[in-house]
């Protein structure tokens, strides 16, 4: 090792052990001032002033006061955004309630669900669909192609979405819509929609839209008539109405006797001239007519007589009509104890156990079984609306 390095070594060697020895006089150096800032006494804001006893010191629980004189501020948004003026609506919120219906507050742009079909059918109903910008009140839609509609021999059924509830919905005479379904029956007991009420109705649909600015979505029209011939034959095949007569002995049957009886069978007299017995759910089961003239009336009864009564039972139109036409056979039974008739066909033929029994079968559980098979369910929204 030459001596030129032996001196850069220990040249080295003597400034670490400088900087080394500063450090240390720097940490010495700062101690001391700290030490001497710890050493001053000062009050502590929440224990109170330092007394020198052992009892602890009075707790002071923080407040805010107001300066004397000054007026408070209470704080306020810089945001133009005041109550009770025009502008304190903020765009977007104007724009939502202009659009909303009747009651609601926000606009759901999300696609509706499916129609429920106990309200439009496609295979029942021909339905239009249209989408409006804005909500418009029911009763300014039913309005305005009423002229129109009341010349046709088939029902129009009006459906819109309720945007509070998502739910599609018979119209509401009180309440708006932009989503609307319109739908004209194919069929009912009448026969099949023909060619020229279908006219009228697309016609009166297109005026519709026109006036709403909207754009009517509607099926070919052609399909659709051979769609509501096919529907009346079906109908035609199951359309059944089952009568049981009870006719008198001899002796007339006593209005004031057959009234009591009805109406302890739960059956009420109604403006139409028949006792009607209902279900839990006010559906009409079966009915009871005078085979003579006049029909029933509160007024006639009391001094009505009659040879003759018939119970009927509406097929299409009762769910599980087969328990209900063992219930009102067996009310038409006791209706001869009481009143000394015998149950009959309509050739007065006296009717038995196994007549009715056949009459159950034949002419009531197979209807209704080609019905569930349609996907026509007897005594539905869909039934009822088809066979009337």
């Amino acid at each position: 090792m030459t001596e030129l390095q032996i001196g850069l070594i220990g040249l080295g060697a003597a400034a670490v052990a400088g900087v080394v020895v500063y450090n240390k006089w720097q940490e010495r150096a700062h101690r001391k001032v700290a030490e001497g800032m710890l050493k001053t006494e000062h009050n502590d804001v929440l224990l109170g002033e330092r007394d020198g006893s052992s009892q602890p010191a009075r707790r002071v629980e923080p407040t805010i006061e107001a300066a004397v004189g000054e007026e408070r501020l209470e704080p306020v948004l810089t945001a133009a955004f005041e109550p009770g003026s025009e502008e304190s609506v903020p765009p977007r919120l104007e724009a939502e309630e202009a659009a909303a219906p009747m009651g609601d507050v926000s606009v759901d742009e999300s696609p509706a669900p499916d129609v429920p079909t106990r309200l439009l059918d496609p295979r029942l109903d021909f339905i239009v669909v249209m989408e409006l910008v804005d909500a418009v009140p029911a009763a300014e839609i039913l309005h305005s192609q009423r002229d129109a509609l009341q010349r046709l021999s088939k029902p129009v059924v009006w459906v819109g979405f309720n945007e509070r509830t998502r739910n599609w919905e018979i119209f509401s005479p009180d309440a708006a819509y932009r989503r609307l379904r319109i739908g004209l029956q194919l069929a009912d007991r009448r026969g099949p929609l023909s060619d020229a009420d279908l006219n009228v109705f697309v016609a009166a649909m297109q005026d519709l839209a026109d006036e709403l600015l909207a754009v009517a979505d509607m099926p070919p029209p052609q399909p659709v008539l051979d769609q509501a011939l096919d529907l009346d034959r079906f109908c035609a095949e199951v359309d059944l109405e089952i009568g049981v007569n009870l006719v008198s002995r001899g002796t007339p049957f006593s209005g004031t006797k057959l009234r009591a009886l009805a109406e302890a069978a739960g059956m009420v007299l109604g403006a139409d001239g028949l006792f009607t017995r209902y279900d839990d759910e006010g559906r009409a089961l079966f009915r009871l007519q005078n085979q003579e003239s006049p029909p029933f009336s509160a007024e006639s009864i009391k001094n009505l007589s009659t040879h003759g009564l018939t119970f009927l039972l509406d097929v299409p139109r009762v769910d599980h009509a087969e328990r209900v036409f063992a219930q009102m056979t067996e009310l038409a039974k006791r209706f001869g104890d009481a009143l000394q008739g015998t149950l009959v066909d309509d050739n007065r033929q006296p009717l038995s156990d196994a007549q009715l029994d056949h009459i159950k079968r034949e002419f009531i559980i197979k209807p209704q079984a080609a019905m569930a098979s349609f996907g026509l369910a007897a005594g539905s929204s869909q039934a009822l609306r088809l066979f009337s």
